[in-house]
């Protein structure tokens, strides 16, 4: 049997790009001792795309203009077949030659913005690479936080109340703005439409900060959101693996944190080390909450995966309403920090396990997608080169 190269993909252009280096590494390391051969893809900070066995050990991170000297530049291609390569597209050293590798599926371990939005999703359809995560739809969804609470509202999903605008708005109106966004009643909360890892959201209890943290946020998104506080707050999180209709959840877990809402400190910079990405963070697993609620946020958390039609590993955010006991969806992870492998262990997986079923994944929702039809035979060109150009031009007044 030929080798089966694995291409992990990670770093980017966006301020989780760190994240997404720890997310990967710790994918490599669970594959390693598998039957699959590991290509990195590592998306440098200004966007380019780079290979080779030097990406492979995270202590090389630490310098980067150093790890790009060392690494090879590459991109899709396709081979004389017609199959997708990862093609390296300059030589190291005199007597080395360029390599392709044929790639048997690929894992995204992006973390924010080009990477998880949906556009890389969209460069792996078009050279029709099997990938382990979802597709554009979900992953764009995903990482819209306003269209994703406008699709949950359209399927009566609870969703807390908020205000949106965006920066030209703020600019021309921004009295009217404050005014919407008090009425929800402090304390608020001020997100960035499409970032995650909770950069950027800082919570308001007065005018003065409110302003401040609104304009901290404009330096990460032209898009925000103001969320009602939910007091007292308790979140959940629940993961979710594999393909619409055909997926299971994880047990629920519930992060602790330094402050109410979780920050980025707490879920990377801990004492624990930041090594180990979100498995380093403090949590609660299972979640203390009652069986009810918990089996509430599991089911709703495979509702709202088939709504998006999201999948391979997701991770679904939760807001309880402490004194009521009211749940609201909060956001979905398409590809969450170290893949929320350690919900998985207490169902008694481990990570190896988890990557092993996202090439599965990659490898079923690609054949479901290529047996499908692709093309339309039709003579349609042959008739308008019939009609000739001038038919196409349309005709002159």
């Amino acid at each position: 049997m030929s080798e089966k190269n694995i291409v992990i993909a990670f770093g980017g252009r966006s301020p989780e790009h760190e994240v997404s280096v720890l997310s990967a590494m710790q994918a490599i390391a669970a594959l390693e001792k598998t039957n699959y051969n590991i290509v990195p893809l590592y998306i440098s900070k200004s966007g380019r795309w780079f290979t080779g066995d030097y990406l492979l050990e995270l202590e090389h991170y630490q310098d980067l203009d150093t790890l790009q000297e060392q690494a090879v530049a590459c991109t899709f291609s396709f081979d004389d077949l017609g199959k997708p390569v990862l093609l390296e597209t300059e030589k190291k050293g005199f007597f080395s030659s360029a390599r392709s590798y044929s790639i048997y599926a690929l894992i995204p371990a992006f973390h924010g913005s080009e990477g998880e939005n949906g556009a890389f999703q969209g460069a792996c359809e078009i050279f029709h690479i099997p990938f382990g995560g979802s597709g554009v739809f979900a992953s764009s969804l995903g990482m819209d936080k306003i269209k994703a609470k406008e699709l949950c509202r359209a399927h009566d999903i609870a969703v807390v109340n908020d205000v949106t605008f965006i920066e030209n708005e703020w600019q021309e109106n921004q009295e009217t703005i404050l005014s919407n966004i008090e009425a929800l009643g402090y304390p608020v909360i001020i997100k960035p439409a499409t970032l995650g890892s909770s950069i950027g959201v800082k919570k308001a209890e007065n005018k003065d900060a409110l302003i401040d943290v609104i304009e901290t946020a404009f330096r990460y998104d032209e898009r925000l959101l103001a969320e009602q506080a939910i007091q007292p707050l308790v979140e959940i999180n629940c993961s979710v693996l594999g393909l619409p209709g055909d997926a299971r959840a994880s047990v629920c877990e519930r992060p602790v944190g330094s402050e109410e809402t979780l920050s980025f400190e707490d879920k990377y910079q801990n004492e624990k080390g930041s090594s180990k990405g979100m498995a380093s963070a403090d949590r609660v697993i299972p979640a203390d909450i009652p069986d009810e609620q918990s089996k509430k946020i599991k089911e709703l958390s495979l509702r709202i995966f088939s709504v998006f039609q999201a999948s391979g590993v997701a991770r679904l955010d939760f807001l309880i309403q402490k004194n009521t006991g009211d749940i609201y969806f909060n956001e979905i992870n398409t590809i969450p920090g170290s893949f929320s492998f350690y919900l998985w262990e207490e169902e008694g997986m481990n990570m190896k396990e988890l990557m092993l079923q996202l090439v599965d994944i990659a490898i079923r929702k690609h054949q479901k997608k290529t047996g499908r039809i692709r093309s339309y035979d039709t003579n349609l060109l042959s008739e308008k080169a019939v009609r000739g150009i001038k038919g196409l031009k349309g005709s002159k007044t």
